[in-house]
């Protein structure tokens, strides 16, 4: 077969372009579509099948993709030339672009990338035939082909699903390995204001992909739910419940243990909340508990837990953004997030320190927007600022010095705007600490603290306010050495 098709191709650069494109585009079309079948990666069983990348067949394969590219060149070189010969005209011309246009643009994106299928050769002729095309059409980018470069111009977006569209049902998506591939690649092509208008299209293949058993396509169909949530207005998104289905669909993947998955559906659920929830100055009556709430409720049930280093940072690096979306709603979730900060500042996570860093910059999120309850919380979390401080000051490890001093600057900022809220209660608490300190890196942070002008409280009001056995343990009166 790869012979006949090598001959089909010189037949087609040496035949006539009048009689070439005289005939019926229909019998061209089919020639491009037998084409793409052919040059499409071997079919396999979703279930025990093997994949293309176990193909012993593979290189075969990426060879029949180089040659179905160059014959689908030259189709496009003819309907090129065609464009300056008479009798031949642009309705013409249209009409066989119309026919051959979705198949060829979804051949070439099926073998441009590199996946487990293609080889540079293929990849390089498909890449070519991309050109090819949107030069015969006149566009300048993939982008502009599939949304027309003009508010009256449709593209060719709607013709590219329609040709995808039997290959992403239900029962049939699986068994083509790059139809999910194409998919998604012409999805984040298309961007706001467009998208909206084919949201019918994408979000059904976009649940279906999430919701596989394997990883792999939950995480591509979670991506392309992340692209339809950022680029398809609010109002669209809520009618007929979408958003609730979309939110619900992420919900279930948070109890996954796979990291990288999580990872992704934190980022895509935190843009789906402002579009589940109104701002609770918008709302006449704000609920109790909301869709943020029981993310977050989840979220903190996981993280206390949770001994996987890979998913402790990747939950703390997400836990500042809740924060920021709750604002002083977070007071509701203070006691738990207290014991979460807390257990994840006193274990180091690497020389990275990314948990670390993210729960005290989770930390300073929370102070600021529930400083009004922070005294009720003031002894236990500097409890944890200290001990992790001194941590990091006494730490012989391999953790760079810059991370160092990241921690140590961020647990400043902690310091300051506890002592800010708490009307000085901070400065006066630290004040045995500091006399008593002989490490200088640790003595630099807490004189921040001592050079503070907010005013102070009185040691008879602090024993009142945070109680005396607290204040005993934070060396109020300089008894301990430890620093």
């Amino acid at each position: 077969k790869l012979g006949r098709v090598r001959d089909l191709s010189a037949l087609l650069e040496a035949a006539d372009t009048r009689w070439l494109l005289g005939a019926t585009p229909a019998l061209l079309q089919e020639l491009v579509i037998v084409l793409s079948h052919y040059a499409a990666p071997l079919q396999w069983e979703p279930e025990g099948g093997r994949s293309p990348r176990e193909d012993p067949s593979g290189t075969a394969g990426a060879e029949r993709a180089a040659e179905v590219s160059l014959v689908f060149c030259n189709i496009l070189a003819k309907v090129e030339e065609a464009k300056d010969l008479e009798g031949l005209d642009s309705a013409v011309t249209g009409s066989i672009l119309c026919q051959v246009a979705g198949p060829i643009f979804i051949c070439a994106v099926t073998h441009r990338a590199e996946r487990p299928w293609t080889q540079p050769r293929s990849q390089c002729g498909a890449q070519e035939l991309l050109n090819a095309l949107l030069r015969v059409l006149e566009y300048k980018s993939v982008p502009e082909f599939l949304r027309g470069t003009c508010e009256d111009e449709h593209g060719w977006f709607v013709v590219v699903m329609q040709c995808l569209k039997p290959e992403l049902t239900k029962e049939t998506w699986q068994y083509n390995v790059a139809t999910k591939y194409v998919f998604c690649f012409v999805l984040q092509e298309i961007q706001r204001p467009w998208l909206g208008d084919h949201l019918e299209k994408v979000l059904p293949p976009s649940l279906l992909l999430s919701d596989d058993y394997r990883v792999e396509n939950k995480i591509l169909g979670v991506q392309c739910l992340h692209h339809i949530i950022q680029n398809v207005p609010a109002a669209v998104l809520g009618q007929f419940n979408r958003v609730q289905v979309v939110y619900h669909a992420l919900f279930n993947h948070l109890y996954s243990r796979e990291a990288q998955l999580v990872q992704v559906v934190l980022l895509c659920i935190l843009d789906v909340l402002p579009v589940l929830e109104r701002a609770p100055e918008l709302s006449p009556k704000p609920r109790r508990v909301t869709s943020s709430d029981k993310v977050l409720q989840l979220l903190l049930t996981h993280m206390e837990a949770e001994s996987q280093l890979s998913l402790r940072r990747i939950y703390a690096k997400s836990l500042p953004a809740f924060v920021e979306r709750l604002g002083i709603r977070i007071v509701h979730h203070l006691k738990r997030l207290q014991r979460v900060i807390v257990g994840y500042l006193e274990i180091p996570d690497g020389p990275e320190e990314a948990a670390r860093i993210a729960m005290l910059e989770t930390l300073k999120c929370t102070i600021e927007h529930a400083w009004p309850r922070m005294t009720c919380h003031l002894a236990v979390i500097l409890k944890a600022l200290l001990k992790m401080m001194w941590d990091v000051v006494t730490d012989r490890s391999t953790t760079p010095e810059p991370v160092k001093a990241i921690l140590l600057q961020r647990a400043t900022k902690c310091l300051l705007l506890l002592n800010h809220c708490s009307q000085g209660q901070v400065k006066v608490l630290l004040q045995g600490v500091y006399q008593n300190c002989e490490n200088e890196h640790l003595k630099e942070c807490l004189q921040q603290i001592q050079e503070d002008p907010v005013p102070s409280l009185s040691t008879e009001q602090l024993q009142t306010d945070v109680g005396q056995e607290d204040v005993y343990f934070l060396n109020l009166e300089g008894k301990t050495s430890a620093f």
